[in-house]
């Protein structure tokens, strides 16, 4: 019998990768301020040599990246504590990325490689020696780092407000990039440039730090957050950054019944529903068919959490008994006839209390002591609009729902909540009354869910019932919101923060692909699963279940002499 050897990709020598590594880090980061294009006409200002414009700055900070891991791999080790290898691998895979897609584009959009300046190739060539170098230096990750030492207090507080702030800066990037040319670029820079981060060990190590100063992580967090409005001069992309929050609100809420308790809901954007409804019927808007004056918001607010809270217990006093495919099933019929109810209700069909398919319309803006969230107001010197007054309240939602989703994960509830998940039958032995503790988590789920549709019907201005679908082309609907928890990472505060801000800009950014959305939502569930399964933003439990460690204690043995 002939043995058949793998076929093996030649690498570059060990000897020569050092200086491909340096040579294209040199290039990577000298071609941004070089123009790569003659016209305005593509996207971003790429015609100017001097300083770096449009998607050269991904370049850029991908250059930037991989020269502090080169550093690492060719004499300062102590700057990527498990290795530096890996995490160049991965810096240069998002340089060559970021710059291919963008000349690549110039050429396609503007009718040929001849409208690539002398710019655009040292960053092909520099991005390209970068990555085969860096696949050919020896790997040197370490599965057991030297621990971190620790910092003094103040120094650590520092690094996490700053690491907060970059990170908001580049979500706001990837938010206002006015072209899908220059998302499309952003996109696999930021995924790829994360990973690299985590190949280094300087991941763990912050994640370690932040354990250490929660209080100083929740206001880093927050402040980082009221820094966006103050960069935008419109409402363009604040109001982007409005429907992500909301999104994003909505998905915390269903984290506590699919991620502390392994509930499979797919009909959870019913309760959004019921809270946009009951705040527009409430909001004295003409075409409300109860006729009252407004409602200040905090009668609205509790008014929806409350009918929710209502709404998920009657929904899921009968059907919680069930399990599985049969609990999917059960509460997607109930996000489906809940969006047929309020089309009937148009005093045709049924009683006149939702206007049917018209929906309720002209929902008013709010007034909170006075403060009028659809007037300007100045605020040190910044014109705050419509969308950015909007913007501050919807922080202040997510942070009453993070509050509210820490407290009762880390309670004696929660643990209960997470015993279910693991094992129902175990966790009943122990004397957990798995019903009751089920239906507390589906009915805070939903009242939270209820809080953010009050915000969402102002901001939208109207409740129709085609907001609130199973799945369509827009977030948010119950498929979007499922699969925001499940991408984001089940269980954790930001996965599904991350998840929804991540489902909702896809959309938005390739609009043009409309028609093959449904599919590559699909292929991307796909090789999400098959590649990360544990989510963006891992719990460690499910980190761990998924990417059991190798037991090397038989090869132990065998090199023990006989």
């Amino acid at each position: 019998m002939i043995a058949v050897k793998p076929l093996r990709i030649p690498a570059v020598p060990a000897r020569a990768a050092r200086p491909l590594v340096v040579t294209g880090v040199v290039l990577t980061l000298v071609s941004p301020f070089l123009a790569w294009t003659w016209t305005r006409r593509f996207p971003g200002n790429l015609t100017v040599t001097g300083y770096p414009g449009g998607s050269q700055l991904v370049t850029l900070a991908t250059g930037l990246l991989a020269a502090y891991f080169t550093a690492a791999a060719l004499g300062v080790p102590r700057l990527a504590p498990r290795g530096a290898a890996r995490a160049l691998r991965a810096a240069s895979l998002a340089a060559l990325t970021s710059t291919w897609i963008t000349v690549g584009a110039i050429a396609v959009t503007l009718g040929g490689v001849v409208n690539v300046e002398p710019g655009g190739w040292p960053a092909l060539v520099g991005t390209a020696l970068l990555a085969a170098g860096a696949h050919g230096l020896p790997d040197d990750t370490a599965d057991d780092p030297a621990p971190d030492a620790r910092m003094p207090r103040v120094l650590e507080v520092a690094l996490i407000t700053v690491v907060f702030l970059v990170a908001m800066y580049v979500l706001a990037y990837g938010i206002t990039t006015g072209s899908p040319e220059e998302f499309l670029a952003f996109l696999p820079a930021a995924g790829l440039g994360a990973r690299a981060l985590a190949a280094s060990g300087l991941a763990a190590r912050l994640s370690r730090i932040n354990a250490r100063n929660r209080v100083a992580v929740s206001v880093a967090a927050l402040v980082a957050a009221l820094v966006f409005p103050f960069t935008q001069t419109g409402d363009q992309y604040t109001a982007i950054a409005d429907n992500i929050l909301v999104f994003a609100a909505v998905a915390l809420g269903l984290n506590i019944v699919v991620g502390l308790v392994g509930l499979l809901d797919l009909g959870y954007v019913a309760f959004l529903g019921t809270g946009a409804y009951t705040a527009a019927l409430v909001s004295g808007s003409t075409f409300s068919t109860l006729h009252m004056d407004p409602w200040p918001f905090w009668a609205t607010a509790l008014l929806g959490m409350a009918i929710s809270l209502v709404a998920g217990l009657v929904i899921g006093a009968p059907t919680l008994r069930l399990h599985g495919d049969y609990l999917a099933i059960v509460t997607l019929g109930f996000g489906e006839i809940f969006r047929i109810t309020v089309n009937n209700l148009d005093g045709t069909s049924g009683p006149s209390l939702t206007n049917g398919p018209n929906g309720i319309n002209s929902v008013p803006n709010l007034k909170i002591l006075g403060f009028d969230f659809g007037a300007p107001h100045e605020l040190l010197g910044v014109t705050f609009g419509r969308f950015a007054n909007y913007y501050l309240l919807l922080l202040a939602v997510i942070a009453v729902i993070v509050f509210v989703y820490a407290r009762a994960g880390d309670s004696r509830i929660g643990r209960a909540w997470i015993a279910l998940r693991e094992d129902e039958t175990a966790a009943t032995a122990m004397g957990i009354e798995g019903f009751r503790f089920k239906l507390l988590a589906f009915g805070l789920g939903a009242s939270l869910a209820g809080l953010a549709g009050t915000v969402m019907a102002h901001l939208q201005t109207n409740a129709v019932p085609e907001n609130y679908k199973f799945a369509d082309t827009a977030p948010p609907n119950s498929a979007f919101l499922l699969a925001a928890v499940v991408l984001g990472g089940m269980g954790t505060v930001s996965g599904p923060l991350v998840g929804a801000a991540l489902l909702y800009l896809l959309p938005a950014k390739f609009a043009f692909f409309s028609q093959y959305q449904m599919m590559l939502f699909g292929l991307a569930l796909i090789l999400m699963m098959r590649f990360r399964p544990e989510g963006i933003v891992p719990d460690r439990k499910h980190q761990l279940e998924f990417h059991e460690p190798v037991d090397t204690s038989t090869t132990q043995i065998a090199k023990i002499p006989a």
